[in-house]
């Protein structure tokens, strides 16, 4: 592909904000549940939608349409409690072999401490882009807006859908696995509100972009003009990696003791 996009550059894109009053598309007409039966749920008139993991099953879903690049808008509010051995995940993947994923999972732990935010990159079907960090804020108290905002076109020729799920990972996603799943508090659920688009999307080979975006054409290809992050956002992001990160793949000697991946070098915001 023309472009790599690692890990730290994605967290450039990642806004974290406390949930307001913004236009937010009907999950009805935007999303189909795919796995879990009842566990799924669209409700308040579209406005609305709940995953649930319980002893039987997670559940999930994925979004009708596929998109190439721009801003992607949802509202979350994760498992409260003991979550420990749950994990939400909520990602964009293209299909097959060589296929593109931009991915976090949010990792519960036991009650009163915090989520972990686990993120990877694949591209062309490569991962091991490992980074994580501590969530700075209670992600069960309130709705807060997870934003992907794409300002270059990544990825290039493999549209991607969105995809959540909630899914029991004790074997790993607490302390390494050290700490299991309390099925006594089940069912455990996460809650999604808020979704907006403004994106270039994919239907029948043909792609339509927002018009929130402004559009030309260069060298026959269809680019982009997205809002980038401001100073005081790259600002913030510094401040998060320098005080809440607390695993780079760009660091770890032991898994690369023959040098860096090349996009290492270009890792910080």
């Amino acid at each position: 592909m023309g472009r790599t996009l690692n890990l730290t550059v994605l967290m450039t894109v990642l806004v974290l904000t406390m949930a307001g009053n913004v236009y937010s598309g009907n999950f009805n007409d935007e999303f189909d549940l795919t796995w879990g039966e009842h566990r799924g749920k669209i409700f308040s008139g579209g406005k609305m939608l709940s995953l649930s993991l319980d002893r039987v099953s997670g559940s999930g879903f994925k979004s009708k349409k596929e998109y190439l690049f721009g801003r992607i808008d949802m509202q979350l509010k994760l498992v409260a409690g003991n979550s420990a051995g749950a994990v939400t995940a909520y990602y964009l993947s293209s299909k097959g072999p060589t296929h593109d994923e931009i991915d976090f999972e949010f990792l519960g732990n036991e009650t009163g401490k915090p989520y972990v935010l686990h993120t990877n990159v694949f591209a062309q079907g490569k991962g091991n882009r490992e980074q994580q960090f501590y969530l700075w804020f209670d992600p069960t108290k309130n709705f807060h807006t997870y934003s992907l905002q794409l300002g270059v076109p990544f990825p290039k020729k493999q549209p991607m859908r969105i995809y959540s799920s909630l899914w029991n990972a004790d074997d790993w996603a607490t302390r390494g696995g050290l700490v299991k799943t309390d099925w006594s508090k089940a069912p455990f659920t996460a809650y999604y509100r808020g979704f907006n688009a403004a994106a270039c999307t994919v239907s029948s080979g043909s792609s339509f972009c927002d018009p929130k975006f402004k559009s030309s054409l260069t060298n026959g290809e269809s680019k982009v003009v997205a809002n980038e992050l401001n100073a005081y956002g790259r600002r913030r992001l510094r401040w998060v990696q320098k005080y809440f990160m607390i695993y780079d793949y760009c660091s770890d000697l032991k898994r690369f003791p023959r040098g860096f991946p090349p996009e290492c070098k270009r890792s910080r915001v």
